[in-house]
Parts: C-alpha cells; structure tokens; sequence
C-alpha cells in the first residue's frame, strides 16, 4: 500500500528463549520474561463497521457511549487508511506490507491465504518475549502453514473463514451458541460471538497480568449476515430505523458493551495504565446507515471504502493529549512498525515492511516525510493494473487512474479536477506505477496449502480456497449443491502414502454423498480424483459418505482437483480430506 519504506533490523541471535526474550537496545531479560514496564497491546478490529458507524463520528442514530469515551481518551488518526475489504486489511495490518504482495488480494479463491514468508505483528511479539493471542476472525488461510498458530499466536480462538457461517466455518455456526476452533480443535461454546471472543480475551489478559501481552481481537461482527440477540436490534426498531439496519446497529452496540467491559476490566486489573489499546475497522461500511459525508462503501476505491476510523490509547506512554486529532495521511501498514518502535521490539528477518512508524506522530514530536499510499479492491484471481484503485498523497485522491479529488476541499468527493490538474494526475499516475512494478511480481504464483506436516495432518481442504472458479464460500451455498469446480494449490511436503477423501458434506455431517440433507440432493455415480501425476476414478455406491482414494504422492508443489460425475454437470468435492499415512 504504501511507497516509503521501513527496514527490517536483522533478528538477535542468540540461545534459548533468552534470544527470543530480546528488546532492541536492551538486555535480553530471563528465559520467557519481559520487563512488567513494556506496555501491553490490545488491538481491536471490527469488521465492515464504517467511518460513520460511531456516535462519536457523527451518527446520530447509533448508540456507542463506550467507543465515544474512548474516543475522547485517545490520540485519533482522522486520515486513517486500510484496504476496501477484509483480508487485504488484515494481511497489511499483520505484515506492514501491500496486501498484494502477501498473496492476499481476494477474500475467497485461495487468494485470502498468506503467504509462508510473511513476518507477522505477533512472530514480533513472540519474538519479544510477549505471550499473543487472537480471538475472532483471521481470514488469512485455515491450513497449515497460514493459521494464527503458524504465524506468532501462542493462543487461538477462532471461527473458520472470512465469516460465521462460511463454508471453512464449523457446520452449522449462527453466531450464538456455536463451535470455534481453539488452537486447531473445535470447541463449543455458550453465547453471543461477540461476547464469546471478549470473555476469552479477558480470561487471557487476566492470566497473562504478569507479563507483557499482545492480544488481536479482531471481531466478525457487525458482518453478514446481521444476525444479533434481539433486544439490541428492538432497540433502533423503537427509533424507527428499519430492516437489517436495526441488526446492523444492533450488533456494533454489543460491540460497544464488550469494549466497555474490557475497558472497565483493564482498569481493576491495574492495567490501565501500561496498555496501548487500539480501535480500528477493517473497511467501509456496509450498513446503509449515515457515512460521514463520504462517498462509496465497502469495496469501494472512493473515500468511503478505505478511511475508516483509529484510536490510539497509551495513558502512561508519553502519546499526545488525550482527545488529540492527528490529520496525517496514515494507513493499517503503519501499525506494525509504529508498534515495534513503541514496544522496543526488534523485528524477526523478512520481507521489506512498507508501513512508516507513527510513533513520532503520536508524540507530538515530528511530521511524516511526503509520501504516496496506494489502496485497491482485487477481487478477482489475477489482479488487474488500476482496478479499484486509489493513489493518495496528502489530501488528493487519484481513483483508477482518471479521477482526481481533494477531499479536503471536497470530501464527498463530487467535483472531478483531473481536468484542472494535468501535472498532478501525471505524478500520481508516475507514484502508481512504481508501486504497481512492485506489487505486482508473484501475482502469478499461488499460497499453497501444505499437505502431509506434522503441523496439520489431516488436513481439511474447503472450497472456499478453490482457484479459477467462483466457490461456494458459504454453507448456505452448499446446501444448494451448485455446479461448481476449481482447484486447490497444495504443496506436499514429503513424498509418500495419502489418503484423501472427498465429500460433498462436511465431515460433521455424515451425510452420504447424493443426499439431500437439509438442502438439494445431487446426483453422482462415480468420483475422479487429481493430484500430480495420480488421477484415478471410481464407483459410487448410494450410502458412500465419501470417495476415498489412496495415492502414493511426490513431494513438491501439486493442484488438486476432484469431480462427483453422474449428471454431465462439472462439479467438484467442496470439502476434501487428506492425511498423511
């Protein structure tokens, strides 16, 4: 996303836990301590919750008095940018790098799955003697090596997906009383979801009092679909606000309890203090509700679809005064280094970060260097040059590469100036360029998902990473049994013996292949599988819950494909087992 750049400081060697303990300009403390006086991190994210989405920010409608208490608490960055939707902003926020060149461009399609490379903001914290823990939504790969598990989170609670309910999900997930997967297993539990990821996230903190602690609490709500207890809902139905918006509100105003209770906790823990707690979202909204005056939403290149907004609360850490507004171009980017610079973390060896630290920013004690940012919407297999695009630098906005705006002077973004300014729309179309160059080198390779480690065996292939073929991504739409067929990008790790099962149910299930469940029943006589150099067929009989195949398998990069054939219809497994013999 962004142009400038922040160099990754080689990783301290040394033995044991001590080395991965290590502070930057610091001694190494005990095996697995850290000093009480390094600050903890909560970094909150909420999920297609827009700019106007907040009392605080304008909207009149919406009840949030404990997001508008920590508003008035904070540093806010008002010019706070992130991707138009929800993995591109995770894989930059996690990274500190363009989404795109982390393989993450999509939410579906297998290109949502982070890249084996990728450095994340929790291997930092690891690495910094930290203990990390995510709760909610992680969207950036369900198998092995791109879980939380694989990329610096010691604890893991989460659900399946970019959603409650989507086909990776755990079968039968509507947002309460549901099953989330802890550190890989499944695990049921009472609730609410929302309130579900913030009971788990205080039980952590509360262990980890002792010690530092960075907790991503990144929440799936207020996304689709609006499904939410109904007395914060009947709560804007008695105002008058109608349809799923009442849901839509009703969900952020749960949100806003749990962000009271964990507020009100930090602060009988004594922990108040020593806490940098964060508040962002991860896109435009995608209610139809009030946006602040902004135009487009969700998905959109125009201000609406990327500035969302970004509190900063660290009383004990020297920031500016609280209820501060700091108008500087910033983006999700920014956040790992800035994090690394105010923790005195070292960061591990990687790839290049692009963020800019904000610490200075957030002191009061200095302004960024002019610099360009870049945000796009990809939603697609290969990304296409201005796409959905948006150049930024100051208050100016080139969307894809024609129009041109400054949202200072007009930010709802009506009055087209490239006309006006030729000079301007060149160099920004320049800026784009060189990003693009860059960006754009692996467009062509695949995350593949890695078969046969000790780290996940079996492994539970979904359609929801199925490349060149739009998936059923959700287990609505498995139910209805569509005509649909890709493949998975895979990587054996080590040649040998697989079974691999393919189902047209969820394991959970045990459902035969050709029933109709709940849903539409489809008609298949036989199965084909292809992986490499194996491809066989066999029969079906009517109860066959799956079509099991055993393959002995090369190690090496591989796509895997299957076929339930009997009604001339390409349609493929959508969930495939495979383990390792």
């Amino acid at each position: 996303m962004s142009t400038g750049n922040w160099t990754r400081r080689d990783f301290l060697k040394a033995a044991g836990c001590a080395a991965a303990g290590a502070l930057a300009g610091r001694p190494a403390p005990a095996a697995g301590e850290l000093p009480r006086k390094s600050p903890n991190v909560i970094l909150v994210m909420t999920d297609d919750q827009g700019y106007g989405d907040l009392h605080c920010l304008g909207n009149q409608e919406i009840q949030t008095p404990n997001l508008d208490k920590l508003h008035g608490q904070s540093v806010r960055l008002r010019d706070f940018h992130v991707a138009p939707t929800c993995s591109p902003t995770r894989a930059g926020l996690m990274t500190g790098r363009s989404c795109n060149r982390t393989g993450v461009w999509h939410t579906i399609m297998g290109r949502s799955i982070l890249r084996r490379d990728e450095v994340t903001m929790a291997q930092a914290f690891a690495a910094g003697g930290y203990r990390t823990a995510i709760f909610g939504k992680w969207h950036l790969g369900d198998n092995y090596p791109s879980r939380p598990q694989d990329k610096g989170f010691q604890e893991v609670l989460v659900h399946g997906g970019g959603g409650v309910g989507q086909t990776p999900d755990y079968w039968g997930n509507t947002y309460s009383d549901d099953t989330y997967f802890r550190n890989g297993k499944p695990e049921k539990h009472s609730g609410y979801c929302t309130d579900v990821w913030f009971d788990n996230a205080m039980k952590f903190i509360e262990s980890s009092k002792d010690r530092p602690f960075f907790v991503y609490l990144p929440t799936n709500a207020p996304h689709g679909p609006y499904n939410v207890p109904d007395k914060y809902a009947q709560l804007y139905r008695d105002k008058g606000v109608k349809g799923p918006l009442a849901n839509f509100y009703g969900m952020i105003t749960n949100i806003d309890e749990n962000m009271g209770r964990l507020m009100a906790r930090l602060g009988e823990l004594g922990l108040e203090d020593n806490t940098i707690l964060i508040f962002m979202t991860d896109n435009g909204t995608s209610g139809s509700g009030f946006n602040a005056g902004m135009k487009g939403r969700k998905g959109s290149p125009y201000e609406g679809g990327h500035r969302v907004p970004c509190f900063v609360r660290w009383p004990a850490g020297g920031l500016l005064q609280a209820g501060t507004d700091v108008d500087e171009l910033a983006a999700n980017l920014d956040l790992l280094p800035t994090l690394v610079e105010l923790c005195g973390l070292t960061m591990p060896k990687g790839p290049e970060v692009e963020g800019t630290s904000l610490a200075t920013l957030l002191r009061g004690k200095g302004k960024l260097a002019d610099r360009t940012l870049v945000t796009d919407s990809q939603r697609m297999e290969h990304p296409k040059k201005w796409n959905k695009s948006a150049v930024m630098n100051g208050k100016w906005r080139l969307i894809d590469g024609k129009e041109l705006y400054h949202v200072g002077d007009d930010p709802g973004q009506t009055k087209d100036l490239a006309a006006k300014e030729p000079e301007r729309v060149e160099k920004l179309r320049a800026e784009y360029e060189k990003w693009w160059e860059k960006t754009s080198t692996q467009f062509d390779e695949y995350c593949p998902i890695v078969l046969g480690s000790e780290r996940e065996n079996p492994s539970r292939l979904t359609c929801h990473d199925w490349h060149e073929a739009m998936p059923p991504w959700n287990q609505q739409m498995i139910l209805r049994g569509p005509a649909s067929n890709g493949f998975w990008a895979v990587e054996v790790e080590r040649a040998g013996e697989y079974e691999i099962s393919l189902r047209r149910w969820d394991e959970v299930l045990d459902l035969p292949i050709i029933a109709a469940g709940e849903g539409k029943a489809i008609k298949a006589d036989k199965a084909r599988l292809q992986i490499g150099p194996f491809d066989q067929t066999q029969d079906l009989t009517g109860d066959a819950r799956a079509a099991v195949f055993k393959a002995k398998l090369p190690a090496g990069p591989a796509k895997l494909r299957t076929w339930f054939l009997g009604d001339n219809q390409d349609r493929g497994a959508y969930y495939v087992y495979v383990r390792r013999l």
